[in-house]
């Protein structure tokens, strides 16, 4: 097995038990009384397991700046939570936990004292849980580790696959307004799929660890959130109205486009250079801006009344850490980096810079202030029949543009290093994406040294 894989799956597991023992102390000290919050059958919460894994890819090389390393645990974790709170909002239509009423909190998904709390705890597992573990997965036998491993990673595939089919047959009734008299029966019929009526616990665990979560209020929510969804569109009769799909999906485009067309300019003006400073093969599209521009809509958007202060702040710190997600990301896929401040000052591991941090805040305060009530009234005007193929069609053709830029660059990389992936495609890739041309769309594009791999684990006799 993969050193690297070895260990996150480990780590993942580590955290993910040490997440439900904590979450079950805490319930029950507040509830007098046990409560297992865990989200699957096991004793595993799989939020914290993957908080940890996410902690250990992002932060490891922050862990000599104490104060990044602080505030890095505090953005990850806002995002993740952010966006675990919204996607279970989404399959639900209730709050799983909500902090509405709490001061310092965002949209009810998080407040200010759990950011600081995981922000303490990013220190704490960089500078310290991490090495010990690493010390203790050396004293496991290779072979026992991967064994136990393969045990872990079965149960818990099995667990989810129970879980989230007991769910997803919960969701399809609640959709038919029939959730109350249909969920035992097609629960039953799960159980019969999965054995010994393991799907037919999950509302009752659900509706323990998450009272808000049970059959009524959810039936009641749905039916709320149909009709207010409804009387939107009845009232609008418009493309993309208000934060919706169509309207993030039409700005990631326009953004990707407008951020690749700003990036060229701001170059030549600076180096006299006209270069590409495209994400893709084909099109002007930076990926980087498009992501930016719908993560930003959509967490500014209920703010976006609020001070020009408050807005550049808010992009300011974001934009700079989604740029720095960026950029670990693409390193540890492509093993490339797109871009390199380390000749700029106050930078940060060259993935960042103080520069291009304030560029995101006033990015957004434009954005939000000038920009983003003009264009989405001109979005919103757009036929729906004409908005919404159009929209899909974007979509696919995108996802395909990302394609074949992914293999592309692997293809790069494995002629240059001789590390990556090979592919059936290699031969076309070679022919029709050849060094030049990559290197002519991506001038930027830097391979990395990869460092020496951790240490394998020592094999069991």
């Amino acid at each position: 097995m993969n050193p690297i894989l070895y260990e996150l799956l480990w780590f993942f597991f580590v955290y993910s038990f040490a997440g439900w023992v904590i979450g079950t102390i805490a319930a029950a000290v507040r509830e007098k009384k046990f409560v297992d919050v865990g989200f699957l059958y096991g004793p595993l919460c799989p939020a914290y397991g993957l908080g940890g894994v996410v902690y250990a890819i992002f932060l490891s090389e922050l862990k000599g700046h104490l104060f990044f390393l602080f505030l890095g645990g505090v953005i990850l974790a806002f995002l993740m939570t952010a966006f675990t709170g919204v996607v279970l909002e989404r399959i639900f239509h209730r709050k799983w936990w909500d902090y509405s009423r709490k001061r310092f909190q965002f949209s009810g998904y998080v407040n200010l004292p759990y950011l600081l709390f995981w922000g303490a705890a990013a220190v704490v597992s960089i500078l310290f849980v991490n090495p010990f573990l690493r010390r203790v997965l050396r004293m496991i036998p290779g072979t026992a580790g991967e064994v136990i491993l393969l045990v872990l990673v079965i149960l818990t595939v099995l667990d989810l696959a129970g879980t989230l089919t007991g769910i997803l047959k919960v969701r399809s009734h609640v959709k038919k307004q029939s959730l109350i008299y249909g969920v035992s029966e097609n629960l039953q019929k799960t159980a019969d799929l999965m054995g010994q009526g393991l799907t037919r616990l999950v509302l009752r665990r659900m509706e323990r660890a998450y009272p808000s979560l049970n059959a009524g209020e959810l039936l009641k929510a749905r039916k709320e959130q149909e009709r207010k969804k409804k009387e939107a569109e009845e009232a609008s009769g418009v493309f993309a109205p208000g934060c919706s799909f169509y309207k993030l999906a039409s700005l990631f485009f326009l953004g990707a486009f407008l951020g690749d067309i700003t990036e060229t300019i701001f170059v030549f003006a600076t180096t006299g250079r006209l270069v590409s400073r495209s994400s893709v093969l084909y099109g002007p599209f930076s990926i980087v801006w498009g992501f930016g521009f719908v993560l930003l809509t959509a967490m500014l958007y209920q703010y976006r009344n609020r001070s020009d202060g408050f807005i550049f702040a808010f992009g300011t710190v974001m934009g700079g850490a989604y740029e720095y997600i960026c950029s670990v990301f693409t390193e540890i896929v492509f093993g490339t980096v797109f871009w390199d401040y380390s000749d700029i000052p106050f930078n940060l591991g060259g993935r960042i810079n103080l520069l291009f941090c304030f560029f995101w805040g006033i990015a957004s305060v434009v954005w939000m202030k000038l920009l983003y009530p003009r264009i989405s009234s001109w979005i919103e005007k757009i036929p729906r029949k004409i908005g919404n193929p159009a929209v899909w069609i974007l979509i696919v053709l995108m996802t395909a543009d990302i394609a074949v830029t992914a293999l592309a660059l692997n293809r790069y990389t494995v002629r240059q290093t001789g590390d990556g992936i090979h592919t059936a495609a290699d031969g076309f890739l070679d022919e029709h994406y050849p060094d030049e041309r990559i290197e002519k769309c991506f001038p930027g594009l830097v391979i990395v040294e990869k460092p020496e791999k951790p240490e394998a684990p020592k094999t069991g006799a």
